[in-house]
């Protein structure tokens, strides 16, 4: 017979799973979302007439207003509640993704998109503060870090193999294909997701303000670049998108340093280990989280892959990303934080040279898939290593700002680094082009190496191996593996 205490772990236990499983669906919509457009680009520039320089926006515009409010969305998780604000935001995102379904006209589209970005900012921090509020600092957090990271990174590559396939029937359909997603996820959260991690913080103000200047300075500073890539770095319009950018900066910075309260906390700003993540963040996207959008026009603009072939192309990265993702945590448990993130961003740089000195070869098996698959596997290490070791000093009551400064970084590089690839790979780019390409995120992913060597402490945030394993073997000895708080 079984005892009710053994029947209250098992209950609990099935309610840290049930959360687990719809803040990773949550998070698999916001990493597809940024990459499924990327093979429906070509199409939607046919249709609207957009060139290549201008089409980027399409994915910047999404990854710019994510970037400028996810802070915003930070203390918004705190000022309301994570589940509060994890209903609303995914309603948005649902409006959001049928606007940009049905639009007529570039001008909706783009609005749609920068909907989406916002709806986005506000969601992911609340699914970063719902896992690590919910799941003791440790290996019982590193393991659900695993599974949200093992669904964020393949949702990467699980939206361009989407794309590719939806693109065969319309475009359209990479937007209207995340409504069904977005409806679930609001009819599930009051069941699933923990009451008592939502209760608002009054205390706690938004500090819109500097949210919209920050939001300015990346937006300002992509069209910069964007114009750059078209018009020249001399014209007008380069020099006033980049000039304006800097000053916008420039007051961001002033009005968070005399606020009272500011965006982010002067406490978790001299967090090391988190300022490491951040960089690490930024320099994972500038390498093999932006790959995605080269290996697309690889395939598509110079190879002549359709829609669909260019999708299944990525079929193996994806299993090998999923591969990785799952076995990131033994990894840490063995090798420590610091040891993990430094050889995954060295695996990187390595799949993106490979693919860069192969560029010119014809073949799919013996030139492209063997860097694919080594990017791939260090991929997924990359993606859930460099949350453990940013979040891993940081405060329950700070989780929500920490995340969303982890991701605005990461998606700040995002935006940015895709108007840099613009301009490496110019306006009718030939097999030299992608392999400067290809070498510029190579370099990224060494610089994310040395962060993560000389920037991450050999002790803390960067656990041992046997420590890690030590407090493993605790927790899987101890009813629970988790708690809900």
């Amino acid at each position: 017979m079984t005892s009710p205490g053994t029947t209250g772990a098992a209950a609990s236990r099935g309610a840290t799973r049930a959360a687990l499983a719809i803040l990773a669906v949550a998070q698999f919509l916001l990493a597809l979302d940024y990459s499924i457009v990327y093979i429906a680009l070509p199409s939607v520039g046919d249709e609207f007439g957009l060139t290549e320089s201008s089409v980027q926006w399409v994915v910047s515009g999404y990854a710019v207003f994510f970037a400028g409010f996810l802070i915003v969305g930070g203390r918004a998780s705190d000022r309301f509640g994570p589940r509060n604000l994890y209903v609303a935001a995914m309603l948005l995102f649902g409006v959001a993704s049928l606007a940009g379904g049905l639009a007529s006209d570039t001008a909706v589209l783009l609005i749609a998109r920068g909907a989406q970005g916002i709806a986005a900012a506000m969601l992911q921090p609340a699914v970063i503060a719902l896992i690590n509020t919910s799941f003791e600092a440790g290996p019982a957090r590193n393991r659900a870090l695993s599974v949200w990271g093992t669904v964020g990174a393949s949702g990467l590559a699980a939206g361009v193999m989407a794309g590719g396939l939806l693109t065969t029937v319309s475009w359209r359909w990479v937007f209207l294909i995340n409504l069904p997603i977005a409806v679930l996820c609001v009819l599930g959260a009051p069941r699933l997701l923990p009451k008592s991690t939502a209760v608002p913080r009054r205390g706690t103000t938004l500090n819109v303000p500097n949210g919209v200047l920050c939001t300015g300075t990346v937006l300002t500073a992509a069209l910069g670049l964007t114009q750059a890539s078209g018009q020249g770095w001399s014209h007008w319009s380069t020099l006033a998108g980049l000039g304006t950018a800097a000053v916008l900066l420039a007051v961001f910075v002033v009005r968070e340093r005399a606020s009272r309260r500011p965006l982010v906390d002067p406490a978790i700003r001299r967090t090391r280990s988190l300022l490491v993540g951040c960089g690490s963040t930024a320099l994972y996207m500038a390498s093999v989280g932006n790959m995605f959008f080269v290996v697309t026009l690889l395939l598509q603009e110079l190879r002549g892959y359709g829609p669909l072939s260019a999708g299944l192309a990525f079929l193996p990265m994806a299993v090998a990303i999923t591969v990785a993702n799952s076995v990131a945590a033994r990894l840490v448990d063995a090798l420590g934080v610091r040891l993990t993130l430094t050889l995954a961003f060295l695996a990187d740089a390595a799949g993106l040279l490979l693919i860069a000195v192969q560029v010119g070869g014809d073949g799919y098996v013996t030139h492209l898939l063997p860097g694919l698959l080594v990017t791939g596997f260090a991929h997924g290490v990359t993606y859930v290593v460099m949350f453990i070791a940013g979040t891993a000093d940081v405060e329950d009551r700070n989780q929500g700002v920490a995340g969303a400064m982890m991701t605005t970084a990461q998606y700040m590089s995002g935006a940015l680094g895709i108007a840099v690839l613009v301009l490496v790979l110019g306006t009718d780019p030939g097999q030299d082009d992608f392999g400067r390409a290809f070498v510029a995120t190579a370099v990224a992913a060494l610089l994310g190496a040395a962060l993560a060597w000389f920037g991450l402490a050999r002790t803390s945030a960067a656990r041992t191996g046997r420590d890690a394993a030590e407090e493993a073997d605790a927790v899987a000895a101890s009813p629970e593996g988790g708690r809900l708080s």
